[in-house]
């Protein structure tokens, strides 16, 4: 049975920001983010939460079914707006870590290509629906809607990278955090 996919509205944020968190939680960067394990989930889901409300505004959502599995787009083919109240949401979310989200920021601007693209910020499986091939559903469900216009990402696992490979993404130099937890951008040509 093909999954149905729905683009998310604003009643949906707060599960979409809880899922990502809660499939990232595995994650090394993760846990450079944020060091203290009990503390983590919630830190995470409130950073996120920042960009996905901007992204229900300014990109598109896509859930699939009752939420197993989300992919967060944001189209980058004409210069962004701006987050409203970003540093000041990004403090109370992230507290005393602050400083290394925005190190992360950084780097993520810093690699970003400058050619127009539609960016993915998040996709985000649940852990116990993992390798059922819902990640490559909303890959293809928003690959076909492109238009000629090319998709970019930052991986921050192999094996996810190796999925986003299968799908045309071409992994660019890694880059790190100062923990050495590696990113790996990827474009897919327009071609892709």
């Amino acid at each position: 049975m093909r999954p149905v996919i729905r683009r998310a509205t604003a009643d949906d944020a707060g599960q979409v920001a809880e899922l990502v968190a809660t499939a990232f939680s595995g994650l090394r960067v993760v846990h450079y983010l944020v060091p203290v394990r009990r503390e983590r989930h919630r830190v995470m889901t409130a950073n996120i939460r920042i960009l996905v409300d901007h992204a229900i505004e300014h990109g598109e959502i896509h859930l699939i079914d009752d939420g197993p599995a989300v992919a967060v787009w944001l189209p980058h083919t004409a210069p962004p707006p701006e987050q409203s109240d970003y540093d000041r949401r990004l403090a109370e979310a992230t507290g005393h870590w602050a400083e290394r989200f925005r190190a992360r920021d950084a780097l993520f601007a810093a690699n970003h290509p400058a050619q127009p693209c539609h960016y993915l910020a998040f996709m985000a499986v649940h852990p116990g629906h993992q390798s059922q091939g819902l990640g490559s559903a909303l890959l293809r469900h928003h690959h076909a809607r492109l238009d000629g216009v090319p998709a970019y990402l930052e991986a921050s696992d192999p094996r996810n990278r190796d999925l986003y490979a299968r799908h045309g993404y071409q992994a660019r130099e890694p880059f790190a955090l100062p923990d050495g937890s590696l990113f790996w951008p990827m474009l897919r040509p327009a071609d892709g």
